[in-house]
């Protein structure tokens, strides 16, 4: 944009340079300037951009360069015709500002100024007489114009400092918040979620099993004799145990399956998405793991869970599942303990069951 607006100042120049007095300290050889000047302008600006789109490396070293040869090839073309054309003379300073670079921006001052007294000594003071005043006063203008995009660039990172910190603090807030839901979801001695969570997790899949006929069966599991343990050995030894059948009940179910603790010994189960078969096959090696573990705390003893099974049906509602798989557990501990019933409704399914 700066190289187009040039562009037609220049033109405009030409259109009118014959109603315009200015000075020409150049000479004959100015129409050669302004075509060379233009000509390296162009071939720098189109290198920059074939250097920024065919390699990764060195893109700001390219922006740089570019922006140093552009800013003194214009002050060639402007400086004989318009005074303070040396502004044009901050573009590379400019360049450390979009980089936010301190650095850069130190390196590019002290070079501007050190390249611009060797303009001015070396070509201005005798080509053009200008003053040692101008040459100092454009000097300054160079280091104001340093510490002033230092000013910049220090604000900026004070900003973007304090927009971190703000992030981090929501994202702090956002944690806290995540584990407070998560206390408020979670039995604090098993790990698995409470019971108010379990209601409201069954009441959602219910209404996904009465729209869409999602499969879903029920299961409530039971520590059995535990008020013996508590009585016999504390009610320490009885919360590990706890914690260890949950972990159990945990580590077993599938990915979209879901167990909470129901209510002091007893645990329920939703099993989503399985045939009343397969709900079946997990419960039963539930049970058989449960078996399995050792209590060395609890006398070596066995520990053991009584589990009823209930396949959901649409139409029939929550209060009748409940009170169909709480007898299926009832059975369950009236006939020996340490097995799985399923609530059977209707015909076929006490058929399916009998094969298992």
């Amino acid at each position: 944009m700066i190289v187009f607006f040039l562009l037609i100042s220049q033109v405009l120049f030409v259109l009118f340079a014959e109603h315009l007095t200015y000075k020409d300290s150049v000479g004959s050889n100015k129409e050669l300037l302004f075509m060379g000047c233009n000509l390296l302008i162009v071939a720098c600006i189109a290198g920059t951009e074939v250097w920024l789109h065919s390699r990764r490396q060195y893109r700001k070293h390219a922006v740089v360069t570019c922006g140093f040869m552009m800013s003194y090839l214009m002050y060639f073309l402007i400086e004989p015709f318009v005074d303070g054309a040396q502004m044009i003379l901050m573009l590379p300073i400019m360049v450390s500002l979009v980089y936010f670079d301190r650095r850069l921006l130190y390196a590019l001052g002290f070079f501007s100024v050190v390249f611009y007294a060797g303009i001015y000594f070396g070509m201005e003071r005798e080509l053009l007489h200008k003053p040692l005043l101008e040459f100092l006063l454009v000097e300054c203008v160079f280091v104001v114009f340093v510490l002033l995009t230092q000013a910049v660039i220090i604000r900026i990172k004070e900003a973007q400092e304090s927009l971190e910190q703000l992030t981090k603090s929501e994202q702090g807030l956002l944690v806290e918040r995540a584990i407070s839901d998560k206390l408020l979801k979670i039995d604090a001695l098993t790990g698995l979620y409470n019971h108010k969570t379990f209601h409201e997790y069954l009441d959602l899949l219910l209404e996904q099993c009465e729209s869409n006929g999602l499969r879903l069966q029920l299961a409530l599991v039971d520590i059995d004799n535990f008020k013996h343990v508590n009585d016999t050995y504390g009610h320490w030894v009885g919360d590990l145990v706890l914690k260890e059948v949950a972990s159990k009940i945990g580590g077993m179910i599938g990915l979209n399956d879901f167990a909470a603790r129901y209510g002091g010994e007893e645990f329920a189960i939703i099993f989503t998405d399985k045939a009343l078969k397969e709900s079946y096959s997990y419960a039963e090696e539930l049970r058989m793991s449960i078996a399995e573990m050792e209590h060395p705390y609890a006398g070596g003893k066995p520990i053991t869970v009584s589990v009823g099974l209930f396949n959901y049906e649409p139409g029939l509602g929550k209060e009748l599942m409940f009170r169909k798989t709480d007898n299926a557990l009832y059975k369950a501990k009236k006939e020996g303990k340490n097995i799985v019933v399923t609530a059977q409704t209707s015909q076929a399914e006490e058929y399916l069951m009998s094969i298992v």
